[in-house]
């Protein structure tokens, strides 16, 4: 009786295993079911979304009442306006990314105050700071903004006066302003893309007989007259905005202009803005060595400062009629990553700055350069560095990328000195003796960064 007994109760045992093994596959087979159908949405919604592409356009005076002490050349304070000085913003957002680019009229700030207001905005909006890029238009007759940064090491006689607080606030609350109305005027719109040229720039290192460098001109030395456009129109084909990437100083002005103004970059920008109907964003680009053909002149006279209406903004109303803006579906992919290179020897640092700096064990003191990263679909690639950097470097790495269209984006998101390439440290001057953090091994240090990025990773995205 006991086998037939076990028998049985085995039977059943066996009998109750089959079924909750079958109950589990049939649970298996919904829940990779539900996971496939879950995954498949998260991807068609993705795919759908990305492809509903909007943008929008904000432009916000920052001209201050009151005089203001004026960055650029030595300290002096304005006594008056000649022309207004702006925030442009454009925000983009492929429904999956929410890009915000800012060009402002004035000259440069410190990395730890493109921080600041990066933190500011990701607290208030969420976006990543590696998603918002202040670029400035490099004027030198504009307002400081915030503490002085690496100028002060450099040029410490000329910042005795105090930090301009109350201005500094009143520029960070309208880029947060203007990013709000941004944010909520966002409308479908579609993309084109194309190039320029104009020669109102020339080098401006020129080199005596003795072999040394001085600020002056060079029209036989390395230049870059390419205009970069980028322009967005709204669904209907109504123009929204147009970006301009071109390589100037906001010199035309000299020193002894006391009166605020967007110099060179601003001129041009309203001039194409009255022409087009549509705000233009100013984004300099190498403009290291790069002086207008007029430069630093008493007045705006004297600085023929209205005929770069010509000489640079005719040519990008020229280049902007060439444009077709036929890509609706963007998407965006933005990056970054750090080059860290040698620190000229003796050179002190800001404390605001130590984000931007690293002591190796040995005891060698290197600069840790920030590089951001904006790939637009497959063929536009936009890459950033605060800096003023030589246009050899820039024109060497858009020749050797892989992307149809390659832009240099400069004095974006602070400003940590002068780059030049490393043959150019023989002949001295301005802009390597005073104003330069670097040594000669960082052009090839840079260079491989950025050139690694744009065909590994960027590439992959």
């Amino acid at each position: 009786m006991r086998l037939p007994f076990f028998f049985y109760y085995f039977g059943q045992i066996e009998k109750l295993c089959f079924r909750v093994a079958s109950l589990t596959g049939v649970l298996l087979l919904i829940t990779l079911s539900l996971r496939a159908d879950h995954g498949q949405s998260f991807k068609d919604t993705f795919e759908r979304n990305a492809g509903a592409f909007r943008a929008a356009v904000v432009k916000i005076d920052i001209t201050p009442k009151e005089p203001k002490m004026l960055l650029g050349y030595n300290a002096r304070q304005s006594d008056g306006i000649h022309d207004p000085i702006f925030h442009r913003i454009v925000m983009l957002d492929d429904g999956v990314t929410k890009f915000v680019l800012v060009s402002t009229d004035i000259c440069v700030i410190s990395p730890s105050e493109y921080d600041h207001m990066a933190s500011l905005l990701f607290k208030k909006f969420g976006i990543a700071p590696e998603n918002f890029w202040w670029s400035v238009t490099h004027t030198h007759s504009a307002p400081e903004v915030g503490v002085p940064g690496l100028p002060e090491t450099f040029m410490g006689e000329r910042y005795k006066h105090p930090v301009d607080n109350v201005y500094t606030d009143f520029v960070e609350q309208k880029i947060l302003e203007g990013v709000q109305k941004a944010q909520n005027n966002l409308v479908k719109a579609k993309l084109g893309v194309g190039w320029g040229h104009s020669n109102a720039n020339m080098n401006r290192r020129a080199i005596d007989v003795n072999g040394k460098a001085s600020l002056g001109m060079d029209p036989d030395g390395p230049v870059d007259k390419r205009i970069g456009l980028i322009r967005i129109d709204k669904e209907d084909g109504t123009p929204l905005v147009l970006i301009s990437n071109y390589a100037i100083h906001g010199t035309a002005l000299g020193s002894p202009n006391l009166k605020i103004s967007a110099d060179v970059p601003g001129i041009v920008a309203e001039y194409v803005e009255e022409k087009t109907g549509m705000p233009m964003l100013f984004i300099n680009g190498a403009a290291g060595n790069m002086a207008p053909i007029y430069s630093t002149y008493p007045n705006p006279g004297s600085a023929h400062l209205s005929q770069f209406r010509v000489l640079l903004g005719d040519r990008i109303l020229e280049a902007n009629k060439q444009i077709v803006t036929n890509i609706p579906e963007v998407k965006l992919f933005t990056g970054k990553t750090f080059v860290e290179t040698p620190r000229k020897e003796g050179l002190g640092w800001p404390s605001d700055l130590g984000a931007y700096t690293r002591t190796t064990a040995d005891g060698k003191n290197l600069i840790r350069l920030p590089i951001r990263f904006l790939k637009i679909n497959q063929d536009i690639a936009i890459w950033s560095l605060p800096v003023e950097l030589f246009c050899e470097i820039s024109n060497e790495i858009r020749d050797r990328s892989p992307y149809t269209y390659t832009f240099y984006y400069g004095y974006t998101n602070g400003w940590l000195g002068y780059f030049p390439p490393a043959s150019q440290f023989q002949y001295g001057g301005y802009e390597i003796e005073t104003v330069c953090p670097y040594t000669t091994q960082a052009e090839s240090d840079l260079k491989n960064a950025v050139m690694s990025y744009l065909t590994g990773r960027l590439r992959g995205r």
